[in-house]
C-alpha cells in the first residue's frame, strides 16, 4: 500500500493478545546479532518498503532492534510484520504500519516531535533516529517505566518519556512539528491540533471506535488553518484516557 492510499484491508496496530495480561517487565533481549540483522534487513526491504519510500524512514527501522522492544515469549516473531502482545492489553505495532506513519509525518532533523502511546518504546526509537527532539508520552505506569528503561538500555536516552494523558498531550515542550498517536481515539483531540507548529505542522492519528471501523488520519496545520485527510484503514488499540 503506498501513502495515501486507502488499504485493501486494515492495517493492524493491534490484534489478539496471546501473551499474559502482565508486563513482562525488562525480561528483553538486548544484544543484537548478525542473524537478528538480517532479519531486520529483510523485514525492512520487504514489507516495509512495500509500504514506504522515504528512505529515512528505511534507514531508521534498520538501525533499530525491533526484537529489543517485544517480550521474550514472542521474540521468534519479531521480524514478522505484525503486530506482538506486550501484555496489559497492549501491542508493538506493526513494522509496516510504523513506518508508514513516520513517513507521513515528514520528519526532518531537529524536528520536535510528541508520540502519544509509548508502549514498548520503538516507535519512539524509530522516530529517534530520526530527530534529536523526540518526547513521548504513556498512562500506563508499568509500560511507561518498561519503556523508559528499555530505551535507556538502547541508547536512546535522549528521548524524553513522561507518564500521563496522551489526549492532552505534552504542552510544556510543545509546539510540535509532527504528533504521531499510537492508539485510536474516536475523534481527533483538538489539544494535539493545538499543539501543533503553525507553518505545516503534521498530526497522525488513527480515530473510530474500538473493535470498529477505524480510519488514519494526516492533520497539517498553516496558521489557523487545519485541514484533514484520510490515509488508510486501520485498526489500533483505543487511547487510553486518565
Amino acid at each position: 500500500m503506498g501513502t495515501g492510499t486507502p488499504a485493501s484491508s486494515p492495517k493492524e496496530a493491534g490484534g489478539p493478545v496471546d501473551s499474559p495480561d502482565a508486563m513482562p517487565g525488562l525480561d528483553r533481549e538486548l544484544n543484537d546479532s548478525d542473524e537478528y540483522r538480517r532479519l531486520r534487513e529483510a523485514l525492512v526491504n520487504g514489507p516495509v518498503a512495500a509500504a514506504v519510500s522515504d528512505p529515512r524512514v528505511l534507514v531508521a527501522m534498520r538501525r533499530v532492534p525491533r526484537h529489543s522492544f517485544v517480550p521474550t515469549d514472542v521474540l521468534r516473531y519479531a521480524y514478522e510484520d505484525r503486530p506482538l502482545a506486550i501484555g496489559l492489553g497492549q501491542t508493538i505495532p506493526q513494522p509496516s504500519l510504523v513506518g508508514l506513519m513516520a513517513e507521513l509525518l515528514d520528519v526532518r532533523p531537529g524536528d520536535r516531535v510528541l508520540e502519544v502511546g509509548t508502549g514498548s518504546g520503538y516507535q519512539a526509537a524509530v522516530l529517534g533516529q530520526m530527530t534529536d527532539q523526540v518526547f513521548s508520552v504513556e498512562l500506563v505506569p508499568e509500560l511507561a517505566a518498561g519503556a523508559r528503561a528499555v530505551l535507556h538500555a538502547l541508547g536512546y536516552g535522549a528521548i524524553g518519556t513522561d507518564r500521563r494523558d496522551g489526549y492532552l498531550g505534552w504542552p510544556e515542550h510543545a509546539p510540535y512539528r509532527a504528533i504521531m498517536v499510537a492508539a485510536a481515539p474516536d475523534h481527533i483531540p483538538l489539544p494535539l491540533v493545538d499543539q501543533l507548529t503553525r507553518d505545516g505542522g503534521r498530526l497522525v492519528v488513527p480515530v473510530g471506535p474500538p473493535g470498529g471501523h477505524q480510519s488514519l488520519w494526516l492533520v497539517t496545520r498553516q496558521g489557523e488553518h487545519v485541514t484533514e485527510r484520510r490515509v488508510a484503514e486501520v485498526r489500533f488499540v483505543p487511547l487510553t484516557r486518565r
